[in-house]
């Protein structure tokens, strides 16, 4: 039987992309949630057996008068807080996990050095006793798209990938919540539509050579498969109950990031 996992989509432009078909191909069932289009959020996660955040444009934090960027993220992060405490099997990826930073007390600000195109992460030492970040390469290859950053994560997170540009590339809640601040799951068509409809006014698209990050992106459509399905697969089979997580550290206040 499938696991159905419930999928939130932040952002019309940032849906599934590849993990449509990845996660598909692991055994989870997806029900994909569209709040930006005025679909409700559940309060709980009861019956579900997973959970995905995806990105968006939306900064994760809220405006200076307090006001969320989207109308429904504190009901996301109330979700977020449920999954971790419940240790549903999740992922946050781009925005996602740094509203799941953010929901364990974690800081997100505007990013020193934005990220966009294909790149390199680094794991840390923690990785290899990861069940999803273990088996990956020391430097995969990645897709970045982000002008904000994690500064603080939650205190009990493990750091799992870091870069000179970004220190958090991915991290770990308890036992099976994740998030990735790179894009494991587009595909060349939602890159193509990120670059196409770039504006040169945001921080993480200015002076973008946009031909550049497509053609270098299709060249390393081979790679990012071999390393992001099998990422995708183990992240199903967590769900499935097949994949044993490590033991459970229970998140609290924010932790620098100096020393993780």
């Amino acid at each position: 039987m499938s696991v159905r996992c419930l999928v939130v989509e932040n952002d019309p432009t940032a849906g599934l992309g590849n993990f449509a078909e990845w996660l598909t191909d692991g055994g989870l069932a997806l029900e994909v949630t569209r709040p930006h289009a005025g679909e409700r959020l559940p309060e709980d996660l009861a019956g579900w057996g997973a959970l995905v955040v995806l990105g968006g444009h939306q900064p994760a934090y809220p405006a200076p008068d307090g006001t969320p960027s989207s109308p429904w993220f504190p009901t996301l992060e109330s979700l977020l807080r449920h999954a971790v405490r419940e240790q549903v099997p999740t992922l946050g990826i781009c925005l996602g996990a740094q509203l799941l930073a953010r929901a364990h007390n974690g800081t997100v600000a505007p990013a020193a050095r934005p990220e966009v195109g294909p790149a390199l992460v680094a794991k840390r030492d923690a990785a290899e006793s990861d069940p999803l970040f273990a088996p990956l390469p020391m430097l995969p290859d990645v897709l970045q798209w982000h002008g904000d950053e994690i500064t603080e994560l939650p205190l009990g997170a493990v750091l799992l990938a870091t870069s000179t540009a970004c220190p958090v590339q991915a991290f770990r809640l308890g036992s099976a919540a994740w998030g990735v601040q790179f894009h494991p799951e587009v595909d060349l068509p939602t890159l193509a539509g990120w670059v196409n409809a770039a504006d040169d006014s945001l921080p993480e698209q200015a002076g973008v050579d946009r031909a550049l990050v497509l053609s270098q992106a299709e060249q390393l459509q081979d790679d990012l498969f071999e390393v992001w399905h099998p990422f995708a697969i183990r992240f199903a089979a967590l769900a499935a109950g097949s994949l044993t997580p490590p033991p459970s550290v229970q998140p609290g206040r924010q932790l620098p990031l100096l020393g993780s």
